[in-house]
C-alpha cells in the first residue's frame, strides 16, 4: 500500500509539474516575441556603426538600403513654398510627377511615406505621358524608365567607417563620386588631402568612393574592386550601372547609407575624384563656422539662374516636354560642403523630388526644397582657375577646391604646398 501510494504522489507531481512549465511557457511567448521584434528593427539614430557586423544580418541588409526610423524620430517633411511656387504646373512630365508628391504629401499632413523598391516605368506609359518620347535620346528613354528605382541593393559596404574614435569630436566625411577604373584617381586622393588622419584635435577626416557597376562592354574589374575594398576600406558599391544619368541614383543611395552608417557625422564633401582640395584650408574654414551657420551649411561654388539646356548635342540637355522652368540656386557638383545635421531632412525631402538627370541640380533642388539656400564660397573653383596659375602652389594654397587635376597635378600640389620651402 505505501509502494502504490509513493508510485500515484509521484505521477501527479510529475503531471503538475509538466502543466506549470507549459503555462509559464504560454505566458511568456508574448513577450519574448515582442523582443525579438524590437530587435530586428533597428533606429537608424541608434545604431552604433562602430557595433555594426561586417557580415550583415537579414534587418542589416534591408536598412543598409533603406534607412529604418524609429516612429519618434521622423519629422514632419514640409516642402518650402518658395521651391513648389518655382515649379510651373503645366504639361510637362517631372513637373506633374512633382506636383502629384506635393498632394500626396498634402494629404499625410507632412508624414512621410516609403518610397521603396523599384516601380519601373513601362514604354508604353512613357509614350503615353511625353509625346516626344521616341524623339529623346536612348540613354535619356533609360533614365526615364528607372527614375522611380531609388533602392538598389549595396554590393560593397563599409559599416564601421565612421566608427567613433578616442579625443575626436567632429567627422568630415569626404564622398567621392568615382568610377570602377578610376583607381589611379582615388591612390591621389588617399596619399594627399583624402588621408584619413586628425586635423587638429578635433576634426577626423573619413574617405568613401562611391561607385556602380561597370557596363557589359567594359572589363571586368570585380575582383579588383574586392581587392581594393577590402585593401583601403574605403570603396562603396552599388548594383546599378554607373553612367552619366545615374549620377543623381548615386547621390541618393549615399545620403541613405549615411544616414545609416554616418548618423554622427558632422560635415559632408561631395564632390568628384579628380578635384583637389586643401584639406587644412576646409578645416579652418569650418573652425571659424558658428554653431548656427555650421547647422544650415550648404555652401561651394553657385550657379544662379541658370535654366535648362535645350540643344540635345549638349550633355546637360534637358526636353522641353520633360521639364519647364528654371533651376534653383545650386552649389557646382565638382565639390561642396553640407553640414551633417541636414543629412535626414535631405534624404526625407528627396522621396517627394522626383528624379533629375543632372545631380547638382537635383541636390540644389532637395535644399532649396528644404528653405536652405546655398551660400557661395570663393575658395572653391568648380570651373578651375586661370590657366597660368594651375601649377601655382601659392595660389592653391588660399583655396578650399580646384577642379579638375590629373593624379601627378594632385601629388605635386599637394607636396608643394605643404613644403617648408615654399614662400607666398
Amino acid at each position: 500500500m505505501p509502494l502504490r501510494f509513493t508510485k500515484t504522489f509521484t505521477a501527479m507531481a510529475l503531471v503538475s509539474s509538466f502543466v506549470l512549465v507549459i503555462l509559464y511557457s504560454f505566458l511568456n511567448m508574448p513577450v519574448t516575441h515582442s523582443r525579438r521584434e524590437a530587435v530586428e528593427t533597428p533606429s537608424v539614430t541608434n545604431i552604433s556603426p562602430a557595433r555594426a557586423p561586417t557580415t550583415a544580418t537579414t534587418s542589416e541588409k534591408r536598412s543598409s538600403t533603406q534607412p529604418v526610423f524609429s516612429t519618434t524620430a521622423v519629422p514632419l517633411v514640409t516642402i518650402s513654398e518658395a521651391f513648389i511656387k518655382n515649379i510651373p504646373k503645366n504639361s510637362a512630365f517631372w513637373n506633374r510627377k512633382f506636383h502629384s508628391l506635393v498632394k500626396e504629401l498634402a494629404i499625410t499632413g507632412g508624414h512621410p511615406a516609403r518610397h521603396t523598391g523599384c516601380r519601373p516605368q513601362t514604354t508604353e506609359s512613357l509614350r503615353m505621358n511625353i509625346q516626344d518620347f521616341n524623339s529623346y535620346p536612348e540613354l535619356y528613354q533609360e533614365f526615364l524608365a528607372g527614375m522611380d528605382c531609388r533602392s538598389p541593393p549595396i554590393i560593397i559596404d563599409q559599416p564601421d567607417k565612421c566608427a567613433p574614435v578616442s579625443g575626436t569630436k567632429q567627422i568630415l566625411l569626404f564622398a567621392l563620386k568615382s568610377t570602377p577604373g578610376h583607381f589611379e584617381r582615388r591612390q591621389a586622393v588617399r596619399e594627399t588631402w583624402g588621408k584619413e588622419e586628425v586635423y587638429g584635435e578635433s576634426l577626423i577626416v573619413k574617405t568613401v568612393f562611391l561607385l556602380g557597376q561597370t557596363s557589359g562592354d567594359d572589363p571586368n574589374l570585380d575582383k579588383l574592386l574586392t581587392f581594393e575594398a577590402q585593401e583601403f576600406k574605403d570603396l562603396l558599391l552599388w548594383d546599378f550601372q554607373d553612367s552619366f544619368y545615374n549620377l543623381t541614383l548615386k547621390e541618393h543611395v549615399f545620403f541613405k547609407w549615411a544616414l545609416y552608417r554616418c548618423p554622427n557625422v558632422s560635415f559632408i564633401f561631395k564632390g568628384d575624384d579628380d578635384v583637389f582640395a586643401n584639406t587644412p584650408a576646409i578645416f579652418n574654414y569650418l573652425q571659424s563656422l558658428d554653431a548656427d551657420k555650421a547647422s544650415k551649411l550648404y555652401t561651394g561654388q553657385i550657379i544662379s539662374d541658370a535654366s535648362p539646356l535645350r540643344d540635345v548635342k549638349i550633355k546637360y540637355y534637358v526636353p522641353e516636354s520633360f521639364y519647364e522652368g528654371p533651376y534653383p540656386s545650386y552649389a557646382g557638383g565638382g565639390g561642396f560642403l553640407f553640414s551633417g545635421q541636414l543629412l535626414k531632412s535631405v534624404y526625407l525631402i528627396s522621396q517627394y523630388i522626383p528624379f533629375f538627370p543632372i545631380d547638382d541640380v537635383y541636390t540644389g533642388m532637395c535644399f532649396k526644397a528644404l528653405g536652405i539656400a546655398p551660400e557661395k564660397h570663393i575658395g572653391f573653383q568648380t570651373f578651375d582657375i586661370r590657366e597660368q596659375d594651375r601649377e601655382n602652389a601659392c595660389v592653391h594654397k588660399g583655396l578650399l577646391l580646384v577642379h579638375r587635376r590629373n593624379p601627378q597635378q594632385t601629388k605635386r600640389l599637394w607636396r608643394n604646398i605643404h613644403s617648408p620651402l615654399l614662400t607666398c
